[in-house]
């Protein structure tokens, strides 16, 4: 079975998205985990995570935890470097609500 998680989303509009998640992987990269994904990074804060997806127009940040202190810290973090590194081009992070993800015994998950 699946642990349950919490998930909380933030897309934060800039041209400069692939740069700013490489800036942000770099850094944080020397105390947590941050390792290279197909579409971007992924960083390991603790028991969460945060995906880096760099687009055209935005950098998407997707963070999951497996309870509600644990998602406010990778928010926390992963927002405010980012806020911090994109200072002079305004950037503001802004998380979504987070939902919660039940626990599924695998046999229950759907395989289409």
């Amino acid at each position: 079975m699946t642990a349950p998680s919490l998930d909380s989303s933030a897309r934060v509009a800039t041209d400069a998205s692939a740069r700013y998640a490489k800036q942000l992987a770099s850094h944080l990269g020397r105390r947590i985990e941050a390792e290279p994904v197909e579409d971007g990074w992924l960083l390991r804060i603790g028991s969460g995570t945060c995906e880096l997806r760099p687009e055209a127009d935005a950098l998407v940040l997707s963070a999951t935890a497996p309870d509600a202190a644990t998602l406010a810290t990778v928010e926390d973090v992963v927002g405010r470097h980012l806020v911090r590194f994109g200072a002079r081009a305004g950037l503001s992070v802004e998380w979504s609500s987070g939902t919660r993800n039940e626990a599924v015994a695998p046999e229950e998950l759907d395989p289409a």
